[in-house]
């Protein structure tokens, strides 16, 4: 049906006679020549359609709507020197149409414009309603080819390195941990369930049992969860398993491949090794596990300055076993006004959100001298100010903003207004102008962290992660007493502030393996009950292992300068995991539901 691409067309082809197709992107009539921007995947190109030389194909072009399907044939000819067109690649030509095809037409009026020339913001909810036009834009289809890019350039590296691909199940069975399950019911084993993977863990591992040694996949995952702008209820995850690998040549393979993606999909050499940092060190500093380290305002320990002081919203959070931090604001003085940091402010209300009271403040200006409330400034003596400006670097200026209390909601508080801040103060740009990528490994996570809704320990990854062997010692008996303690072998890659992709060794010992789920409240019987299988196949010969797996939807969205993983998928969810073109989720007949042995107890009342 054609004989080239529209975007593909440039001056060696002048002469040529051509059959092209695609949709109209714009119709302009001239009083008496009709120019058409014919475009499709490679691009636009101007067909002129001359009354005296094609009057079928003018009788045609008179008619045309936007977004109508056309075939045309013609001329490719070069443009007059007054009308080149240099923001196109194919401005220095046109073709000179002999006859036009209707392919289809557009019935009804648009939901919105298509057209690249046209500016229009549309409603994301209009976009993922019609979002087959969508698609048809610059930016979904520039954004999905490289997808196809990234995933290409990935394949590319892992089969590379002996990789294969590797296909796990997608009906599988619920366990313990993590986010809820989609499930599934059972028609032929009445009352039973199958559950989407949240992620093929049971079966990497199980590959890597089975010899497999170096597997990969494209895997599709299942959450159901709240959700965000960078979160779906189904995901894709480039997901890995290695064998016979420690943790410093798991980490080296993952930067080589995602040098080698930013390179091809990006043309950037990136420096290796990357950074990294201790889980303590990262919560230390910037207050979490997945710091944006474009740039400072790092968080600085004020405790043990001000433990005794006589301002006792300070020395009481530390002498109820928390702790005072700040940061240390470069130029606040006058980018941040009182207003800001109060009740009803944006600053306060950014801490606010993460869960704190409020934030003190201390101002420092000329020679040193400090602005700030009368309960604090009366009770922080000389040496504690000049301690205090010392350990923060702060100079005449500089705005010291304050968290006191739990150390976990200290950490949210402070990591949540350095965020806001950077944006608000331009330390960081725009996503589609960002240019830095700074990445960091960030290691050495605890194995357990205390959930105080269940009053119990629950992994903080997941409870297949290795202890690190140091942590345990060599005498099984003794590891009841020291898991709860220990650090996980477990590494995440953090880049400009987002988890990019997280993975570690795993427990490759049964009895270890036991003993952790046990420690996060899981009987014995119980545990078999859920992963004998995973158990006794740890007992048939498993060799150390170790994986990690990236979000693809997000790497991409990061790739691309967007801000939601929506604009990174073909057919995405809302924030409510609903489709709005297919109307997904939906009712069913009652008897779908008899076949399947259930029956729903939903009201509207409950909604």
């Amino acid at each position: 049906m054609r004989s080239h691409g529209c975007g593909d067309l440039r001056n060696d082809a002048i002469g040529e006679a051509v059959q092209l197709g695609g949709w109209v992107d714009r119709r302009r009539d001239h009083g008496g020549v009709i120019f058409i921007d014919l475009r499709d995947r490679s691009g636009t190109v101007q067909i002129t359609v001359d009354p005296d030389l094609a009057p079928a194909a003018f009788a045609v072009a008179e008619r045309l709507r936007n977004e109508t399907v056309l075939r045309v044939e013609g001329k490719v000819r070069a443009r007059p020197a007054a009308s080149l067109n240099e923001r196109l690649a194919t401005g220095a030509i046109e073709v000179l149409a002999a006859g036009i095809t209707v392919l289809n037409e557009v019935r009804g009026n648009l939901p919105f414009p298509v057209s690249v020339h046209d500016e229009e913001n549309t409603r994301e909810e209009l976009r993922l309603r019609h979002r087959y036009l969508d698609l048809r834009r610059e930016r979904m289809g520039r954004n999905l080819r490289l997808r196809h890019a990234t995933v290409k350039a990935a394949r590319g590296y892992l089969e590379g390195e002996g990789f294969i691909e590797v296909e796990t199940p997608v009906l599988t069975r619920s366990t313990p941990e993590g986010a809820r399950d989609y499930l599934v019911p059972s028609r032929v084993c009445g009352g039973e369930w199958f559950a989407l993977p949240q992620s093929p863990q049971l079966f990497k591992q199980l590959l890597m049992v089975g010899g497999i040694e170096r597997y990969y996949q494209l895997a599709r995952c299942f959450r159901d969860e709240d959700l965000r702008a960078d979160r779906q209820p189904e995901f894709t995850q480039l997901d890995m398993e290695m064998s016979f690998m420690d943790q410093e040549e798991i980490l080296a393979l993952n930067e080589g491949l995602i040098a080698a993606i930013w390179k091809q999909v990006k043309g950037i050499e990136l420096p290796r090794p990357f950074p990294r940092l201790t889980w303590q060190e990262a919560m230390a500093r910037y207050g979490t596990d997945r710091p944006d380290t474009r740039y400072g305002m790092e968080l600085t320990d004020a405790s043990d300055i001000v433990r005794d002081m006589g301002f006792k919203v300070f020395s009481g959070a530390v002498a109820a076993g928390g702790s005072v931090k700040c940061i240390a604001v470069a130029g606040g003085n006058e980018a941040v006004s009182n207003v800001r940091i109060k009740p009803g402010g944006d600053v306060f209300s950014e801490a606010q959100k993460a869960g704190a009271g409020g934030l003190a403040f201390i101002r420092v200006r000329a020679g040193g001298e400090i602005d700030t409330i009368g309960a604090i400034k009366d009770n922080l003596t000389a040496e504690m100010k000049a301690e205090l400006l010392e350990r923060t670097g702060a100079t005449e200026g500089t705005l010291l903003l304050f968290g006191a209390g739990d150390t976990a909601t200290v950490h949210k508080a402070l990591d949540r207004v350095r965020q806001y801040l950077a944006r608000e103060l331009g330390l960081v740009p725009a996503e589609r102008d960002n240019d830095q990528w700074n990445f960091l490994w960030v290691v050495d996570f605890p194995m357990f962290e205390f959930n105080a809704g269940e009053n119990r320990l629950e992994a903080l990854h997941h409870p297949f992660c290795a202890p690190n062997a140091g942590d345990l010692g060599s005498d099984p008996a003794a590891w009841a007493g020291t898991l709860p303690t220990a650090r996980a072998q477990a590494y995440d890659l953090v880049l400009n502030g987002l988890e990019l992709g997280g993975g570690s060794l795993r427990i490759h010992d049964s009895a270890l393996q036991r003993q952790v789920l046990q420690t996060i409240g899981l009987p014995l019987e119980e545990a078999e009950r859920q992963f004998g299988f995973l158990m006794e196949a740890l007992d048939m010969g498993a060799p150390p292992h170790g994986g990690i797996a990236f979000g693809m939807d997000r790497l991409v969205m990061l790739l691309a300068g967007e801000e939601s993983i929506r604009d990174t998928i073909a057919f995405p969810k809302t924030q409510q995991a609903r489709c709005l073109m297919t109307q997904a989720p939906a009712d069913v007949a009652p008897k779908q539901l008899e076949e399947l042995h259930v029956a729903s107890t939903w009201s509207d009342e409950e909604g």
